[in-house]
């Protein structure tokens, strides 16, 4: 591998009008994936940015990706003496120099660049205090305007700006102070020696003194020569200059204060309104739920086990929490049994991956599969918390579970998501695993029997399955399609990433009955495999890869139960799920071939 430095930078070079770092250039070997390895690249670091191209002739053509250096964090590696890693966020770029010189070289311009980028450098400060910047920042913030809406502009940002403005007015309030201390020096001195010579004039007679330490007014009369003191540091400040900076910055103060108070306001009353909206939603159930308990006193109650599930139920919601409280802990133990005195069977071996699995057929449900796995991937990349209302209900290491409220006609809607990260597996084994029916009732706890109603394609079958009752909630059924797909990469930075979806749809062969409620559901499991690059040229081993898995189901029980219930249910089983199948996975894949 060869590097070829600019020569016309240095990690040390300084542009000394702009005072910013020179650029830098130069090939260096990233990692771009598991398949391609490292591979070289004309590296660019120019403007606080990191750039890489794909050769130097390329350059022309655009950048292929880019990092602002602003928060990035530069790690040497700790054995491979010329590599290191640059991460911004979950970014990270792999990079391997020449030798140990070159590595300190870009390694220390790039330091050199991320100290001079923001506000937080002294550079920064400079440029940001001259009377310029200030009086336009000044002006361009006024406190009728309303670009501070708009996107870029929120109260974070002008929490920024009142920092930096701070720290600029405490520089200038030191210079000022030291230029009314010279000042006050000079007074004090000026005044002394004036008091010298009164006291030598009444000391003295006047003829005793030569005429040469005197000054001949035009009266005739004499005055005392003197030279006054002029404090050092008084000629060398623009005072004039300083008062105007100063003047800018606490106009920039009060205009961003305008601002923030003005972000304030329309924040508090756009939660005003949302109080007022789910006061008024919450007035409206009282008031359903009320007439609901009316009627329920009007009709008679029939006991029995065909009315131990729904509204007309005799059993209160205390009771029916604890009644499935014991019925889940029945069925933990008999779990714990069987997986302690079972012998699990080897099972089909993992196919190899091929363009089948990128496509999901030509059968009936084509589209609607398609546009679910769409739905899906847009879903799993939006973050929780915001006006999304999510809230975490259960963290255990890398493991976080999140829950969004929502219930119609009575019924919990609950959508939940979770994340975890699961070390030395694939996202292609975490998902053949979960899509397999050959090994589902080896880590599915829950169900009691299941078959395929309908195979659709190679990757692509249709699912009846019943569940295991939980007294007094009545039984369950389900029926899904459930497909798996490998997501395309649209760049060699993207992850390998595959998913599998099941979700509800009618089937002549399996209508409902009345033994059972028929659920709804709409579940996706999404594992992206995260690949650290090995030392040196050692091949990829389980230690170098993490599966990211994002399960996102919604989920309509088809029948009425508590809320708080079914949130309990949800809160216990779910992340317990996840434990039993993830550890099932790393079980079965310990000390196999790694399938990418």
């Amino acid at each position: 591998m060869s590097e070829k430095s600019s020569s016309s930078s240095s990690d040390e070079d300084v542009d000394p009008e702009s005072g910013q770092p020179l650029e830098l250039g130069g090939v260096l070997s990233k990692w771009t994936n598991y398949i391609h390895g490292w591979q070289d690249r004309w590296v660019v670091l120019k403007n606080n940015t990191l750039s890489y191209y794909k050769s130097e002739d390329e350059r022309e053509y655009g950048c292929r990706g880019s990092l602002c250096l602003s928060k990035a964090v530069i790690t040497p590696h700790e054995f491979d003496e010329c590599r290191f890693d640059v991460s911004v966020n979950d970014s990270v770029w792999y990079l391997r120099a020449e030798d140990p010189e070159h590595r300190l070289q870009w390694i220390e311009s790039i330091e050199l660049h991320k100290a001079e980028s923001g506000y937080g450098s002294e550079t920064s400060l400079r440029r940001h205090g001259s009377m310029l910047s200030l009086t336009s920042a000044a002006s361009a913030l006024s406190s009728t305007s309303t670009s501070s809406f708009k996107k870029g502009h929120r109260l974070r940002e002008k929490l920024a700006e009142m920092e930096t403005f701070r720290d600029i007015l405490c520089r200038q309030v030191d210079t000022l102070q030291k230029y009314f201390d010279s000042c006050a020096d000079a007074v004090s001195k000026d005044e002394f020696q004036r008091d010298r010579v009164e006291d030598d004039d009444d000391d003295f007679p006047t003829s005793a003194r030569p005429d040469s330490e005197y000054n001949h007014n035009n009266n005739g009369s004499k005055e005392k020569l003197f030279s006054p003191a002029s404090p050092k540091g008084i000629n060398g400040i623009d005072f004039k200059g300083e008062a105007i900076t100063f003047k800018a910055t606490t106009a920039g103060i009060l205009s961003t204060l305008s601002h923030c108070i003005e972000l304030m306001t329309k924040r508090e009353d756009s939660w005003q309104k949302r109080l007022d909206k789910e006061l008024e939603k919450r007035r409206k159930v009282e008031d359903a739920y009320k007439s609901a308990v009316n009627e329920l006193k009007k009709k008679s109650h029939y006991g029995g086990p065909d009315y131990e599930e729904g509204p007309n139920s005799l059993i209160n919601e205390e009771e029916f929490f604890d009644a499935v409280e014991a019925a889940l802990d029945r069925q933990d133990k008999i779990e714990e049994q069987c997986q302690s005195e079972k012998v699990r069977k080897p099972r089909l071996t993992l196919a190899s991956p091929s363009d089948a699995y990128s496509t999901i057929g030509t059968h009936r449900f084509a589209n609607k599969v398609e546009e679910t796995v769409q739905n899906h991937m847009a879903y799993s990349i939006q973050e929780v918390g915001g006006d999304a209302n999510w809230q975490l209900v259960v963290e255990e290491g890398e493991m976080k579970v999140y829950r969004r409220e929502v219930e119609e006609n009575g019924i919990v809607l609950d959508p939940l998501k979770a994340t975890h990260a699961v070390k030395g597996v694939t996202g292609h084994e975490v998902c053949h695993y979960f899509w397999d029916t050959a090994v589902r009732l080896d880590w599915e706890t829950t169900i009691e029997n299941f078959h395929v109603v309908e195979k659709l394609s190679d990757n692509a079958i249709i699912v009846y399955q019943t569940h295991k009752r939980v007294w007094p909630a009545s039984q369950r059924d389900v029926l899904y399609l459930s497909a798996i797909r490998m997501i395309p990469p649209r760049n060699e930075n993207d992850p390998d990433t595959w998913l599998v979806c099941n979700f509800s749809v009618d089937h002549d062969d399996a209508p409902p009955t009345n033994r059972c409620v028929r659920a709804k559901i709409n579940v996706a499991m999404i594992c992206q495999t995260l690949v650290s690059p090995p030392e040196g040229d050692k091949e990829i081993s389980r230690d170098n890869i993490m599966c990211k898995i994002n399960y996102i189901a919604n989920v309509n029980p088809g029948g009425w139960a508590p809320a708080s219930v079914l949130r309990a249910v949800a809160k216990r089983e779910y992340p317990k799920f996840l434990k039993r199948f993830t550890s099932y996975v790393q079980e079965k894949t310990a000390g196999k071939p790694i399938l990418f």
